[in-house]
């Protein structure tokens, strides 16, 4: 039985299916505690950070961190064996105890994967602030389900701002030719809002992932046709990035109007990938004798 009518005989049919991957409109705990067989290659998302956006009800804290825990506990038991855990985190207040505090220092130990490396997300637009610095950047948590195998592909991630390309050691070039190896900090733009500013990828969803940031997650964590989750879909960032780059996707999301969101971009990224592979010209080239 295929994977997806597996999934799908569990859970029921979706709120939208197409041959990249499944969208639920469901919540993802009571979901994720309805499957068992690791599946999972990776899973990449970002959680409501418990600040009171409009998708979201404040928990106390530590129902809040329970809350995550059990989650990534229960992912963890579908991930496949190298698979692993990307869990994009923000910031909250803690009563009389910080204002901007890091969500990572609060659940890192608490999540049932090996902590392989944390990246900085750091980018320009955010809030101004006049009392402290303005805040820009989020912490990503690269987690392993085995320490000692997993999925970590460095050329297609390779930096290639290289301040010094020619420089040689011993007659050979000392960078690659198609870039430096990462660090574990990433600039990259925030998806903006606004009349002069706002991103051409910007949804109606309030804190949506830019697919820039999805596409470097996938391209460096990821194989062809893995199957990526994302508990927490939202606008579907995760979902159309999954078939522009040819991997499969299951996503979770709650609140229906999301769900549709999702749904349109993801339709539109195969019509445009579509017509991009459409109007690749055909080669006639000749195959030498040896060759055929």
């Amino acid at each position: 039985m295929r994977m997806f009518d597996k999934i799908k005989e569990i859970l029921g049919e979706p709120y939208y299916e197409c041959e990249y991957g499944l969208l639920y409109n469901m919540d993802c705990e009571k979901a994720l505690s309805q499957l068992h067989e690791p599946c999972l290659a990776s899973t990449i998302t970002s959680p409501p950070y418990n600040i009171g956006k409009e998708y979201e009800d404040i928990m106390p804290l530590a129902d809040y961190l329970n809350w995550l825990s059990r989650i990534a506990s229960s992912i963890e038991k579908i991930t496949l064996d190298n698979g692993n855990f990307i869990f994009n985190l923000g910031y909250l207040s803690v009563k009389d105890k910080g204002r901007a505090v890091p969500i990572p220092y609060l659940v890192w130990d608490k999540i049932p994967f090996y902590l392989n490396q944390e990246i900085i997300w750091h980018y320009e637009a955010g809030v101004a602030a006049k009392k402290y610095l303005s805040p820009r950047n989020e912490k990503i948590l690269w987690y392993v389900k085995n320490k000692d195998s997993y999925t970590f592909n460095l050329d297609p991630i390779r930096d290639p701002n290289v301040k010094y390309p020619n420089q040689k050691k011993k007659g050979k070039l000392r960078c690659n030719s198609i870039g430096k190896n990462p660090s574990d900090i990433w600039e990259i733009a925030k998806v903006t809002s606004g009349a002069n500013r706002s991103s051409i990828e910007r949804t109606s969803h309030p804190a949506q992932f830019p697919e820039d940031l999805i596409k470097r997650l996938m391209l460096g964590f990821t194989n062809q046709n893995d199957l990526v989750l994302d508990p927490f879909m939202g606008s579907g960032t995760v979902a159309s990035v999954s078939v522009e780059l040819k991997r499969k996707f299951l996503g979770f999301e709650i609140e229906p109007n999301y769900c549709e969101i999702a749904k349109k971009r993801i339709q539109l990224k195969i019509q445009e990938c579509t017509t991009l592979f459409d109007n690749i010209p055909e080669t006639n080239a000749i195959v030498p004798e040896t060759a055929k």
